[in-house]
């Protein structure tokens, strides 16, 4: 029997340049469009250049990624969480979501959630809301988090 070990993660804030940011483009295409299928122009997005992004490296190497925004109305929202799949299972988005949160004072927390990562992130206390929808073709659900202390 093989056990999958938990991964030692780091976790960073980027971009601090150019080439680092392109990193973690690197693993949102290789997550979202080439192994999900997800178009080019989908994946990419104006957001991007407002986002605080994160880059999870393991063992030296980028494994990970994901972006916060702050929305008008204090709510923080999370988005592009991908991780590449050699490391999934092995605690590197849960990293992520722990010390994006731990980051932000907003009381409410949202993300979309592909349908089939429900309970990865049910796991860490987000609550789906609302219907199915399909985002690049993909279906998703509105969760959300509310946080009872800061």
């Amino acid at each position: 029997m093989t056990q999958t070990l938990p991964l030692p993660v780091v976790i960073h804030e980027y971009p601090a340049s150019a080439a680092q940011f392109a990193v973690c483009i690197a693993i949102r295409l290789a997550v979202f469009v080439q192994e999900q299928q997800v178009p080019l122009e989908d994946e990419r997005d104006a957001l991007d250049d407002t986002a605080r992004h994160f880059l999870a490296s393991g063992d030296g190497q980028p494994v990970g990624t994901a972006r916060l925004l702050m929305q008008p109305d204090g709510t923080a929202r999370i988005g592009r969480v991908a991780v590449l799949a050699a490391c999934r299972g092995r605690g590197v988005g849960a990293a992520l979501m722990r010390h994006i949160e731990d980051l932000t004072t907003a009381p409410i927390i949202v993300l979309d959630a592909q349908t089939r990562a429900l309970p990865f992130y049910q796991g860490l206390g987000y609550e789906p809301s609302g219907e199915v929808f399909l985002e690049a073709g993909i279906p998703h659900r509105h969760m959300r988090k509310v946080r009872r202390s800061i």
